[in-house]
């Protein structure tokens, strides 16, 4: 096959302690998973449909480098999640085998240009100016499941120059990882190389140019990168 120009080299991300790479197919995102979360941001507490949207697979940021603050806002947020990565997939999924599709988890952000953000919901426009654009999506290396698996105990948190700004256990998600998987595949038809970040709890806030964010998933998942100009 003869392409027009040379096509984009695979998005992937580390496994940890490996030689190894996670290619990456696509990223699915669920907004408003926790209920803190959701009142800070000014929403009802509603568990009875899930919000999800998408970012493109470039988004990602890996190997713990650097973030360009992004261009077009002056209101950019940090949202720390759980992400969890697919070796299966499939349609209509029941929520007792989800958990079966997911090789390993990560700890990534969801960063967010608030201010298009705002604009967008005033209007009732789709999202993807403020949740979609480039370097939008730092993540860690994947932790195998077969290595370590999260349990409601485990803590997400996320530091900004040494000071935490967000934290929770992963009880306080309101849709859990298989019913969040079993709801997506309703709506796509979910692959390996699939990327799903879980939702943010509370304690959202701006960043600035030359701040550094350390994010953890308990002891299963780091991540440490600075934003930069």
């Amino acid at each position: 096959m003869t392409y027009l120009f040379d096509p984009p080299a695979p998005v992937s991300v580390p496994i940890l302690d490996s030689g190894k790479r996670f290619p990456v197919r696509r990223i699915f995102c669920i907004g408003r998973n926790y209920a803190e979360h959701a009142r800070e941001m000014g929403m009802e507490v509603d568990r009875s449909t899930p919000v999800f949207f998408t970012k493109p697979a470039d988004a990602l940021v890996t190997d713990g480098a650097d973030t360009p603050y992004p261009p077009a806002t002056t209101d950019l947020h940090h949202e720390v999640e759980m992400v969890v990565a697919l070796a299966g997939g499939g349609r209509d999924v029941p929520v007792s085998r989800a958990a079966s599709l997911v090789f390993g988890h990560a700890v990534g952000l969801d960063l967010t240009r608030r201010d298009l953000q705002a604009a967008s919901k005033a209007k009732g426009l789709p999202w993807d100016t403020a949740k979609a654009f480039d370097y939008s999506a730092p993540v860690s290396a994947l932790c195998p499941v077969d290595k370590a698996r999260p349990g409601d105990d485990t803590v997400l948190r996320l530091r900004v120059n040494g000071e935490v700004r967000q934290q929770a256990e992963l009880a306080a998600m309101l849709w859990r990882v298989p019913e969040i998987l079993a709801e997506l595949s309703r709506l796509f038809e979910l692959k390996c190389g699939d990327l799903v970040f879980t939702g943010t709890p509370a304690g959202v806030a701006a960043l600035q140019r030359g701040d550094t964010l350390e994010a953890e998933l308990g002891e299963i998942a780091h991540l440490r990168t600075r934003i930069v100009d």
